[in-house]
């Protein structure tokens, strides 16, 4: 197989740039002898809910588990709706299911990607337990609007913030970051993320004590003490110890990385300006885990830059809502037509802190 001339992502380069500090983060841990939920993951969790804004992180396997645990955790099962988006994959939908709820899609904003507000209101029902957007491509949903309208319906509220470590919008001039505004937050640590692990890790924050010591029970089986099961719904999902040490080694960087981020944004944003593409609409906070552009030539535009050796993809290319394993919800082409819209145009183009600006140009180049 031919190398690409631009890959869509390359995370040796991460590796390499944390060189030693890596190795000795490795070394620390298996040294130390303890290698599941140990003093890496405790620190780890103190320091990513500081990072985030909340009371509490609850390290566990991998961002699904942390959905579905989220979901156990505030009681949400059989007979109870969710209201989230079909464009994020099917993890969302996965994890209700899972959990014995139903998902209740609701179409998204054809500018930001995530979760319309303003569509909200229209698919509630005497069933509806719980609001679930999704922070796609690094860019957090309307959550001033979205928090208001969960709390006025007497709603939970739960963040999927797998795409966003370190988003933010404003509350009253400050900052608020992706995990703290929801009831909890979902996080997922794949290697590929923002902030990402050497394979699969996740966590949930919260502000809430109780729910944190719940959903710590939960990612152990459910017991209240050792062998001993007082929590229905529990999992062995726990986050291990070389997963943390990394996941520590990396915060430290995470805010330099997200800038990095922007920049090479900033830079596609100029040199694919006056091309047929829609870009993503820039705005603070956004930490662009994805550079994600709409063509109506979509298909073509990629295999132009596949044959030019450019790394590309689509997240995602079928929505949630006409996956063939969902199709016992009822839902049919043309009930989310914002979301169908930008499953048939969306691209996305290489994007890592360490892209070079000379790359970037050739991506640019082979979009002409």
């Amino acid at each position: 197989m031919t190398t690409p001339q631009v890959p869509f992502g390359d995370l040796a380069r991460q590796a390499a740039a944390l060189g030693e500090d890596l190795n000795a983060a490795l070394l620390r841990v298996a040294a130390g002898g303890w290698y599941v939920l140990g003093e890496e993951v405790r620190q780890f969790e103190a320091e990513f809910a500081a990072y985030c804004g909340t009371a509490h992180c609850v390290g566990v396997a991998n961002g699904f588990e942390a959905l579905y645990l989220a979901l156990v955790a505030l009681e949400i099962g059989p007979g109870d709706e969710v209201i989230t988006v079909a464009n994020a994959c099917i993890y969302q939908a996965a994890a209700i299911l899972q959990a014995g709820a139903r998902p209740v899609f609701v179409d998204v904003d054809p500018q930001t990607h995530n979760l319309d507000p303003n569509l909200i209101e229209a698919a509630l029902t005497p069933r509806t337990k719980a609001i679930l957007p999704v922070h796609l491509y690094g860019r957090l949903a309307d959550m001033p609007a979205i928090y208001a309208l969960a709390r006025a319906h007497g709603l939970a509220l739960i963040e999927d913030a797998a795409q966003a470590h370190g988003a933010w919008q404003e509350v009253a001039g400050h900052p608020r970051r992706a995990g703290a505004w929801g009831d909890v937050a979902c996080f997922s640590f794949y290697p590929s993320k923002n902030l990402g692990a050497l394979g699969d890790g996740g966590a949930l924050t919260t502000d809430d004590v109780a729910l944190a010591a719940h959903l710590r029970s939960l990612r152990m089986y459910g017991w209240d003490k050792k062998y001993v099961t007082s929590a229905l719904g529990g999992r062995n999902s726990r986050l291990d110890e070389i997963q943390a040490a990394v996941l520590r080694l990396k915060l430290r960087h995470l805010e330099a990385w997200n800038r990095a981020r922007a920049e090479r944004a900033g830079w596609y944003n100029e040199l694919l300006a006056g091309l047929p593409l829609t870009l993503p609409a820039d705005e603070p906070g956004h930490v662009y885990h994805l550079f994600v552009v709409e063509s109506a030539q979509r298909d073509a535009l990629r295999q132009q830059l596949l044959a030019a050796g450019i790394g590309c993809d689509i997240h995602y290319p079928l929505p949630t809502h006409l996956q063939p394993a969902y199709q016992h919800l009822g839902y049919q082409p043309g009930a989310l037509p914002v979301t169908e819209r930008l499953a048939s145009q969306i691209l996305s183009l290489p994007l890592y802190p360490e892209l070079r600006r000379e790359e970037v140009a050739l991506v640019a180049q082979a979009c002409r």
